[in-house]
């Protein structure tokens, strides 16, 4: 009797550990999916934000160039404003 009470308390450990490790086997195997989901989800987003920021930076660049373009001009026509200012009050 006592066993037989020792080989379905074997069994019984044995299916029981066999389960778990299988379980524990998935939930490794699942964690390492995410993680490897979250990886290439971050590399993905990574190069989207580099791909932005180059942009933003282009057009800044541009902009700047636009804004000392603006300002020569500005500058060439207060030169013509105080220019044609002095030529009007001689005359």
């Amino acid at each position: 009797m006592e066993t037989l009470q020792a080989i379905i308390i074997t069994a019984i450990t044995t299916l029981g550990g066999a389960s778990a490790f299988r379980f524990y086997e998935r939930r490794a195997q699942h964690k390492e999916e995410d993680d490897r989901f979250i990886r290439l989800d971050c590399q993905s987003r990574i190069v989207k934000l580099e791909t932005l920021l180059q942009k933003s930076s282009d057009e800044k660049d541009e902009l700047r160039l636009q804004i000392i373009k603006l300002v020569e001009e500005v500058s060439a026509l207060r030169t013509e404003v105080k220019y044609l200012q002095s030529k009007t009050r001689q005359e």
